[in-house]
């Protein structure tokens, strides 16, 4: 039985005294996995395929920069369900250099990001673009409530997501909770996810209706996924869906995708490179929805839209794409969301989108608000 109040004073204690640990949550499961380790054990890559034959908790950036690279934990101590009971002597881990943090960031306006939004649709009505993903970053000051427990409230309250805190040197303190699967392994096969499309959550007598635009945004995405497949010669597989996946405040549209786990078994960080990003967090083409998310978003997305979890730990491999998550510094939550614009797309509504999304978060920070 994990006493919950124990549990978020050693996760409180682990970040005061700056050492490197990731714990986490996965979907519908209340088991506990926590990594520590010194800061020796932590390892950066500036490659996505470096990851081929590591093995810990990977913590890995949207897009490569010195400043954001690929982190892997590596396995000092670790915990498949961790609790009270068991013993974690911090007095033995040594701790990391605390990451520099200047607390100077500028926010985009509402104003800003209609605009944006507009010139994205026009970009895409004139071009050859079908689909980009803009995002923007939602500031919260922090109070000095205790990250432990709000991590296990936003684990209380989004019990069908992988939630996770860590805190790791350069990356610094992330928390979040994503409905996302990158890929995920039981041993004899590999599960991919599709993921696109937001609307509001419904109470359980409610039936679901998907308007054009979000139906049009998923078939993006699950198009993108078998070139993949193709490339890693994968013609076998399995599909479930496009089917409604519901996570926090939130619904979205999702297929999953199964196929036999030896097909990439010796190249897994090859295959991870070749998916990420997909278009459900950058666009179509994809190459052009990157080059048009570098020219127009102000801010640095950092490890939002990245993927994180357990790599080969205990020969699992779970990877989830970090959706709903925020980044926490000294004085603030930054909360990082975004959305799919098509040709459909009504700036307004898009704001709205970004505003239901940040509330699976601001729900346990700001409860009040």
């Amino acid at each position: 039985m994990r006493n919950n109040w124990t549990v978020a004073s050693i996760l409180d204690q682990l970040i005061e005294k700056q050492i490197a640990f990731a714990c986490w949550f996965f979907p519908n499961e209340s088991r506990l996995g926590l990594i520590v380790g010194n800061a020796s054990d932590v390892v950066f890559f500036d490659r996505f395929d470096q990851l081929n034959g590591e093995a810990g908790f990977v913590f890995a950036p949207y897009c490569i920069t010195e400043k954001s690279p690929v982190i892997l934990l590596q396995s000092n101590t670790f915990f498949e369900d961790f609790s009270q009971e068991d013993s974690l002597d911090l007095a033995g881990f040594e701790p990391f250099s605390k990451n520099e943090d200047t607390g100077i960031y500028e926010f985009q306006s509402k104003e800003d990001y209609l605009e944006l939004i507009g010139k994205t649709v026009t970009e895409i009505r004139e071009g050859a673009l079908s689909k980009v993903i803009i995002s923007r970053q939602i500031p919260t000051k922090r109070t000095d409530t205790s990250l432990g427990s709000t991590f296990l409230q936003l684990h209380d309250q989004t019990p069908n997501a992988f939630t996770y805190l860590v805190n790791l040197p350069v990356a610094g303190i992330w928390m979040g909770a994503t409905p996302e699967i990158l890929i995920k392994s039981d041993g004899e096969q590999f599960e991919t996810v599709s993921l696109a499309g937001t609307q509001v959550r419904k109470s359980d007598a409610d039936e679901y209706y998907w308007s054009t635009k979000d139906i049009e945004e998923q078939a993006f995405v699950s198009r993108y996924m078998l070139d993949v497949f193709f490339n890693f010669d994968i013609h076998k597989y399995k599909t479930k869906g496009p089917e409604t996946l519901e996570s926090g405040k939130v619904a979205h549209l999702k297929t999953s995708f199964f196929f036999p786990a030896e097909k990439i078994g010796k190249c897994m960080g090859n295959f991870i490179a070749d998916l990420h990003p997909t278009p459900a967090v950058c666009g179509l083409p994809k190459d052009l929805a990157a080059e048009f998310i570098q020219k127009n978003e102000e801010h640095e997305r950092k490890y939002y839209t990245g993927y994180l979890g357990p790599w080969r730990l205990n020969q699992q491999v779970a990877l989830f794409v970090n959706l709903r998550c925020m980044e926490i510094t000294s004085a603030e939550f930054i909360l990082y969301v975004g959305g799919g614009i098509t040709s459909r797309s009504i700036p307004e509504k898009e704001w709205d989108e970004t505003n239901q999304k940040a509330k699976t978060l601001l729900s346990v920070i700001n409860p009040e608000g």
